[in-house]
Order: C-alpha cells, then structure tokens, then sequence
C-alpha cells in the first residue's frame, strides 16, 4: 500500500508498505524514534500512546495497534515531535518536571503524549483521561499534579498548525489511498465511501475489515496471525455519520466508541457512563461501534445495551440492503447473521428510553473485561410491569436477552416480591460458564442481584457505591 502523513511536521511517503505493520514497530525500526515503548503491546498500558490529528481533531491513539495504513492523510506526532522545534518543552513536560511525574521514565513518553492531547483538547478530567495509562512505579499522583499545573498554559504554536498543513492532496485521499481500487500485491485496500467498500468487499469476501483495528491488531501483535487481504474502513466517512429522525439515532457502523460516548451522554445517560469504561481513551478513539457489534463477543459491551433498547442492525453486501433486530443477529457463539461479502453499515436505536440503566461488572472499574453486563429497560405503568427488556453480555455465549425474565416481570406488580418471584427464571434463561473472570454461580447471583438494583435505581435510590462514598 501507499500512503502519505505528516510525522511531526514533516511530510512522509511510503511505498508498498506492509499493511499490517503497526505504526509501534516502523517508529522505532525504521525511524529510530525510540523514545514511544513498546509496554504490553495490546492497546493497554498506553506506553506507546502517539498523537494523531485530523479533520476531526486532536486525539491519543495506542501505537502498538495502529496499522500504518489508518495513519493515510493524518498527523502523527510523537513525544519527541511534541517539543517544539527548537527544543523548548511542552507546557506538560515541564509540568512532569516540575511535579516530579517521572520515576523510571518508562512509561513518561506515553503520559506526555496523552497528556498533551488532553492540553490541546481543553480536557480537565484527568483521571478519566489519563486512565488507558499504567505507571508501573504507582507514581499517579504526581502526575495528576503536573497535568493540572499545565492546565492554564497557552497551546504551542507548532500543535495547533497540524490540522493547517494537511494539504487537499493528503486529506482528500487521492492515488496514495488506492481509492476504491487494488493496491499491489492484494494486501490492502482503502475504500473511500461505502459504496467503495461494497464493491470491495464483494469482490473479496475472505479479506479482513479493519475499522480501529483494537481487535485485528491483537491478532497480528499477540497471537502472530496473518489476517490475509485487508480492507480498511477508517476513511469510509459516510460510514462515520449520525443522525437523528424521528426520535430514532442513525449511527454508522464507522463511529468511533469516544464520538458514541459523547452522543449517549445527552440521550442514553447510563449507557454513557458504561462506555465511560469502555477500554480507555485511547481505545475509545479506535474502536468503532460496527466493529464491536460484527466482532461478536459474548462480552462484547455494546450489544447488551443496545438489545435492552430494541436496537435494529443495517447490513449491506454490494447493493443489496437489509435490517435485521439486533438480538437476533448473534446465532451462536462466533456466528453471526452475516453472509459472506456482508458488512455492518449503521444500527438504529430509540432517542430516548428514561427507563434504560446499564450494569458493567469487572473486576477493576476502569479499563476492565466485564465478568458480565446487564442492561435493562422495563416500562411500569400504574404500578405494573408493562415491557421489559432485559439483555446480558458475558451470561451464554452470545449477548442474549432474558425472555423467560421479562416474561414473568410483564403484567405483574412492580414490586421486589414480583423480581422474588422470578428468580427461577434466570437459570431458564442462562446456563453461563466459569472462567478467570467470575464463577457461573456468581454470574447468575450478581445478574439476580442487578434486578433488584434495578428496582431501587428506578425509585429514586443511590445504588452507585462510588457515588455513595463520595
């Protein structure tokens, strides 16, 4: 493949790259910019974190699981790049000095790069933001402090002139992007639109989609698989649109998880504070939606939520168009509803659901795999249960509802005798396994358990232990 970036201001062209070698390895091996490390090499610990920016803005990004090509019209810059040309420090490095936020300095060159995303960005919540980042020296405090010291200090000139020196040629695509054709040798394409990639894909059923690649990059840099031909979906833009008609949100398959946070916050408040914990920042500007859904995890988190709120799939393969329930998209474990040369478009949800609350249960509260996820959605009208909705990630090995559940909840008093009363049907509904995460007892308590939390959640009461503590 061809493309073409800016590497800390400096314009980069490359030829016949290999499309699976992650922006991590050609840093240090071919550019000798060691300072970014490599740490975990799966998009967790954030010691590789780089700056990328494009029309959409500023944003830190895991280097380790981002493939050369998704850099195509882009700025890179790394810790190095983030000093200014002639040397003088970031307002953030000198905070780091100052506060003293370096201990080893291992971790330090992902911090900074994090640290100066969230400067450019305006952004003050800095233990959210600063949470895809492990010191192995436990030194966060001091950080903390250096990040809110740099708070008030002016942007450095060169940072805010990256987006300007994105030239049309670059941004636009053109022949470095291979358009919608094939770049030689049929490794890696870079479709523009949707219509591109549905030709495509058609063309070439057995070829890999790559939208964030927090999934497909752990295949290459974990388990040393070769994802054969791939097809990158990052500058498919009309792939990246949201609307709202209706009281229905449209969201393309493209949407990145930090973009969806952002939305759900104004219409899904507690589906947006589970994607608060949805990886971490870094992980949240990749990962997509539609790649989330296609991928079909048991534990992925999105299609719980989505399931509770009656979610509708849009799917396309060449010309052809079809919608499909969401729930009824995941057929078995690893399978789903989706012929070959079949992508994920958009999904199509309610506005609004007052009633939708969320419930990620993981071991750590950031940055965590779920031991399972409910969500539910249940509708009382004069004192009695008149829909429920009830979907649970990590309990069997598809995102599933609980029917037999809702089934004894709809038509009954909204009372806890009434959730009493239908404790048996959640072994009717799950028969979930045991594994590092959780026990199969303690899956099915705990999803019980959230049931009644549920209850109280609705009747006004502080269920959040953080909140309550605080």
């Amino acid at each position: 493949m061809d493309i073409t970036f800016l590497l800390n201001g400096e314009r980069v062209e490359l030829r016949d790259i290999d499309p699976t070698m992650t922006t991590l390895d050609w840093l240090r091996e071919r550019r000798g910019l060691a300072a970014t490390k490599e740490g975990c090499n799966e998009g967790d610990c954030g010691a590789c974190t780089v700056m990328v920016t494009d029309d959409r803005g500023a944003r830190a990004l895991n280097a380790c699981i981002l493939f050369l090509p998704q850099l195509h019209g882009k700025a890179l810059r790394t810790v190095e790049g983030i000093a200014a040309p002639d040397g003088a420090l970031h307002p953030v490095q000198q905070a780091m000095v100052a506060h003293h936020g370096s201990q080893c300095g291992f971790c330090t060159p992902g911090f900074v790069a994090s640290m100066a995303v969230n400067h450019l960005n305006g952004e003050t919540d800095h233990e959210t933001a600063l949470a895809g980042n492990l010191c192995r020296c436990t030194g966060y405090v001091p950080i903390l402090r250096a990040a809110r010291a740099a708070e008030p200090a002016p942007v450095p000139d060169h940072l805010r002139d990256d987006p300007g020196f994105l030239s049309p040629e670059i941004s636009s695509g053109g022949a470095a992007a291979g358009g919608g054709g094939q770049t030689a040798p049929q490794r890696g394409f870079q479709p523009e639109s949707a219509d591109d990639l549905a030709r495509l894909y058609t063309a070439h059923p057995d070829a890999t989609l790559i939208a964030g690649a927090t999934d497909v990059g752990l295949w290459v840099t974990k388990q040393m698989r070769d994802p054969g031909p791939v097809i990158f979906l990052n500058r498919c833009a009309d792939l990246q649109d949201i609307a709202e008609d209706g009281g229905t949100l449209r969201i393309g398959a493209g949407v990145t998880m930090d973009r969806v946070l952002a939305l759900m916050a104004a219409h899904h408040p507690s589906y947006a504070g589970m994607i608060r914990r949805y990886g971490s920042a870094q992980v949240r500007a990749a990962a997509t939606i539609g790649g989330n859904i296609a991928n079909g995890s048991p534990i992925g988190d999105n299609p719980p939520a989505l399931i509770a709120l009656g979610a509708v799939l849009h799917l396309r393969k060449g010309e052809a168009r079809r919608e499909v329930p969401l729930e009824d998209f995941f057929v078995d474990y690893g399978k789903q509803d989706r012929a070959p040369g079949e992508f994920v478009a958009a999904v199509t949800l309610p506005a609004t659901a007052p009633a939708l609350r969320c419930y990620k249960i993981s071991k750590r509260f950031d940055q965590d795999i779920s031991a399972l996820l409910g969500c539910f959605n249940i509708v009382v009208r004069d004192g009695v249960v008149h829909s429920a909705r009830i979907a649970f990630g990590g309990m069997a090995g598809i995102p599933k509802r609980a029917t037999h559940v809702e089934q004894a909840l709809t038509g009954q008093p909204w009372t806890e005798a009434a959730i009493a009363a239908a404790r048996d049907a959640w072994a009717q509904d799950f028969a979930p396994l045991s594994d590092m995460r959780a026990s199969a007892d303690y899956r099915l308590t705990t999803a019980r358990n959230l049931l009644v939390r549920y209850f109280h959640d609705l009747s006004g009461t502080e269920t959040d232990v953080r909140r309550v503590q605080a």
